[in-house]
């Protein structure tokens, strides 16, 4: 059988040219690589029910399957690798359906609460109830899909969606989380799985998280920030203490350093593309000024596989594409390039 799967394999790749015209095939980056024989598998959750600000990252992974025809496959930092195979899940457009409908409801809740109204009133209290019943059946969904290639013995990558979308597939002894925001908020808005939500119900519920580096982020509350430096399982790379260190002199080498040594050895690496400054992603739901270049961002991922660390799963979400403008979702394809090559490379012995 496992003969028959490398033959397999060899015969996707052999019709398949790399430097030619990017195949437009419904795969992240048009590649020809089944779930069954490819080493990592990319699956999508097109979902961004309880944004707060901007909507749009549901459709982000159509948006990013389509950029990502347009990219070369040679990367220096991890040459070859995608050879091993990056396959794309069947997308659960189900999903997308769901999300649509109750984003509704979400957007109701969300504008009652600015114009004064509260969580306890009626009208807010069943859409709630609905919106939270939703994110749960969410959750299983992905968990669901997750555990299916997992089991199957391969390295789970997940596309978003908003930060709610990775909770299902979170396995991890740690997470590198790379974010404008802390997302430790309790229940956000009344929705417990919000996407401001999902560091705070990993602490809760994943107790084999432990340890969470936040880097980059720079909007965060009061009671955010408390959390942080009361939990040992946090580690807080802001971004003004990031850009502070820059100014003294310490070298980005060295910082990236400092946020890998916080971390065991294996790692979750939980991206959100809104870490990156404006021009990377002009469009993701809540911008916040400041944040890390790209190659940046790559130093760090690349920092983290030079460790000896090992990245056991992976997400990249809140891109969200603009009818008229691709750069949201030409950075979110080169940036799941970047963390499928390190994956990839991390995993190889």
């Amino acid at each position: 059988m496992r003969t028959f799967a490398i033959q397999k394999h060899v015969m996707e790749q052999k019709n398949f040219d790399p430097d030619g015209v990017g195949v437009d095939n419904g795969t992240y980056f048009g590649l020809p690589f089944a779930p069954e024989t490819a080493e990592l598998v990319l699956i999508s959750a097109p979902w961004d029910v309880t944004v707060s600000y901007g909507a749009g990252a549901a459709y982000a992974p159509d948006a990013i399957i389509e950029a990502s025809t347009q990219l070369d496959f040679h990367d220096p930092l991890a040459p070859g690798v995608w050879r091993r195979g990056i396959a794309t899940a069947d997308v659960d457009y189900s999903l997308l359906e769901s999300s649509q409908r109750l984003r509704a409801d979400a957007a109701r809740v969300i504008d009652h609460l600015e114009g004064g109204g509260c969580l306890e009133d009626d009208y807010v209290v069943r859409k709630v109830r609905r919106v939270n019943e939703g994110c749960m059946s969410m959750n299983a969904n992905v968990g669901a899909q997750a555990s299916r290639w997992l089991d199957a013995g391969k390295t789970v990558g997940l596309v978003g969606g908003d930060h709610s979308t990775p909770y299902g597939l979170i396995r991890a002894l740690g997470i590198l989380h790379v974010d404008a925001h802390c997302d430790l908020r309790d229940a956000y808005e009344g929705f417990e799985f919000s996407h401001a939500s999902i560091m705070f119900n990993v602490l809760r519920d994943v107790p084999q998280v432990t340890k969470i580096a936040q880097v980059a982020v720079r909007d965060f509350s009061e009671s955010e920030a408390a959390l942080a430096a009361s939990s040992g399982r946090i580690a807080t790379f802001d971004d003004l203490s990031l850009a502070a260190a820059l100014f003294r002199g310490e070298t980005w080498d060295a910082q990236c350093r400092r946020i890998v040594d916080a971390l065991p050895q294996e790692v979750y690496v939980s991206f959100d593309i809104d870490a990156l400054t404006f021009e990377n992603c002009p469009h993701t739901g809540t911008p916040v000024s400041g944040g890390l270049t790209f190659n940046q961002a790559v130093w760090l991922l690349d920092t983290l596989t030079r460790s000896g660390r090992r990245i056991i799963g992976f997400d990249v979400v809140e891109v969200c594409p603009a009818p008229d403008e691709r750069i949201d979702a030409i950075t979110g394809a080169r940036m799941l390039w970047k963390l499928c090559g390190q994956t990839l490379k991390s995993n190889e012995s």
